[in-house]
């Protein structure tokens, strides 16, 4: 046989061959996504939170079913998962797509997909000030960022941090993680403070208090009298303060606080409004 003869069935032949092997690889399944530690994020590489100090951050935060948590920069979905899994209400913000497909396999794969969910988004035009727990692992300067949309939330929103502080703003609890954590292994809570900032109106007399943050300082002008406050503390809405001997103990609640005087053995309620 001649070779132009031969030609066609070469060229059929090397064409059977070729959609052969394009069938075998579209047959193969796609390979799922593996993120890998230390990958560039949007402002920061992605580093997993060790599982034990996940379950502590909760913790911290004494997560529980009322709860509503909110993870910025959720990555692999390990913190939202592991509220889900205690019964608790999650939600993630990731700004890579790839880890938010992961996060949401996760999630069906651990059977809580009712109770996780995950956003593709950017944490810094994201609304999560429903947030009754807000959990992080940004760097210190990205927290600093958010600070101020922090403290507008609702008073007693828990914060718990990996690792990164808030600036001048002194945690309430830090905690180093238990065994099983070799890396990244502090974790800081706040708690959003009241804001009491300003003048208030007594019965008898007027409050004047400056803040920062979860400490206030001030003086309480009954009369002629000027007694300066000491002990001044707001854990979430809850307010102490001392002034005159008296120790004062309340609730705020937007421009109202009250709550109950003592003086030695006699108790007397109080309340005052924001002038």
């Amino acid at each position: 046989m001649t070779l132009p003869h031969l030609r066609p069935r070469l060229r059929a032949a090397m064409y059977l061959v070729a959609v052969t092997a394009a069938g075998a690889a579209l047959a193969q399944p796609a390979r799922e996504y593996e993120p890998q530690v230390g990958q560039a994020g949007k402002d920061v590489v992605w580093v997993p939170t060790a599982q034990t100090l996940v379950d502590k951050m909760l913790d911290m935060a004494k997560a529980g079913p009322g709860d509503y948590v909110i993870d910025l920069g959720s990555g692999d979905g390990r913190t939202v998962i592991t509220a889900a899994r205690r019964g608790i209400k999650a939600h993630g913000i990731e700004y890579n797509p790839e880890m938010v497909v992961l996060s949401k396999r996760n999630a069906e794969a651990a059977g809580v997909a009712d109770k996780a969910t995950f956003a593709n988004a950017d944490i810094f035009e994201s609304d999560f000030s429903q947030a009754t727990v807000l959990t992080l692992f940004l760097l210190t300067d990205l927290n600093l960022r958010l600070r101020p949309t922090i403290l507008k939330m609702k008073p007693g929103t828990r914060v718990v941090s990996n690792t990164f502080n808030m600036g001048d703003w002194e945690p309430d609890q830090t905690v180093q993680a238990p065994e099983g954590c070799t890396s990244f292994c502090r974790a800081y809570l706040w708690i959003v403070p009241a804001q009491v900032a300003g003048t208030w109106q007594l019965a008898d007399g007027e409050l004047t208090l400056a803040q920062g943050y979860q400490i206030f300082t001030g003086k309480l002008v009954t009369g002629n009298v000027i007694a300066p406050i000491a002990k001044g503390r707001l854990d979430g809405d809850r307010i102490v303060f001392t002034a005159a001997g008296t120790e004062y103990t309340g609730r705020v609640s937007g421009d109202a606080m009250e709550g109950t005087a003592k003086a030695g053995s006699a108790e007397s309620p109080w309340r005052a409004t924001r002038k």
